[in-house]
């Protein structure tokens, strides 16, 4: 994948290992509280890892992981597949890409930083015709209380289609399409939603029916598909023009 330039930013993929090495350290930055010992898994190796930095200093500044299947019959091979039943999704036919890992450093704000983020996805999605993405968003935290009104939210608007909808493997579990019954307060939910999730949804990404409670990670995650298909044409063209 070329270089993405985008104002102060620049995205490119992973060459070396001194790079996954940087991109470890800022997962565990932002996932863990400190980055004293990397965040690292076996995915790590079979993965494209994607970085964003600085082009001022050369500084990391975000990072997230693909995975590339070809289809659905592949789904099992994902990191996705370790806390979620997916065999709904194992008769999908295209090329399928799990989007893993993403973080933004907490000390940087600057929005510019996810729209390239997502330029740099939209350019491989559309060099290697990939038809759907998935992967977990993660809240931050195991506290669900902290959350029920953008839990709410998915319960009432986001909810993935039956025939795909993930069934559950993990052992700790928030199922808060079953519990919920309030009605959000947008302003909170909104608030409390992650931004990588906040622009799934914005394109028509849909969420699993529970929460997976992962201590290990200290993260809540719903698992997040978004069909290439179903964007809406006018943030296509929004999404292309950052990817060039």
């Amino acid at each position: 994948m070329p270089a993405l330039k985008k104002g102060r930013y620049a995205a490119r993929i992973a060459t070396a290992p001194t790079d996954i090495r940087a991109a470890q350290r800022l997962r565990a930055l932002c996932f863990l509280g400190n980055d004293e010992l990397p965040d690292a898994d076996e995915f790590d190796g079979i993965c494209a890892h994607i970085l964003v930095e600085d082009q001022r200093d050369d500084s990391l500044v975000c990072c997230f992981r693909m995975l590339p299947l070809s289809a659905g019959a592949e789904i099992s091979r994902s990191y996705s597949a370790q806390y979620y039943e997916l065999s709904g999704l194992s008769g999908f036919e295209g090329p399928m890409v799990e989007m893993g890992r993403f973080c933004i450093h907490p000390e940087r704000r600057d929005p510019d930083i996810l729209r390239v983020a997502w330029g740099a996805m939209t350019a491989y999605v559309d060099r290697n015709g990939v038809e759907m993405l998935f992967g977990c968003s993660s809240f931050k935290g195991t506290d669900a209380e902290a959350y029920l009104d953008a839990f709410a939210m998915l319960k009432e608007r986001h909810l993935g289609p039956k025939r795909f909808l993930p069934r559950v493997k993990a052992p700790k579990v928030f199922r808060f399409a079953q519990k919920l019954r309030r009605k959000p307060d947008m302003k909170r939910a909104m608030l409390g939603m992650p931004p990588l999730l906040r622009t799934y949804l914005m394109m028509g990404g849909w969420v699993s029916d529970h929460a997976v409670v992962d201590p290990k990670m200290n993260t809540l995650h719903v698992f997040t598909g978004l069909e290439i298909g179903a964007i809406p044409p006018a943030r296509k063209r929004l999404l292309r023009a950052v990817a060039g």
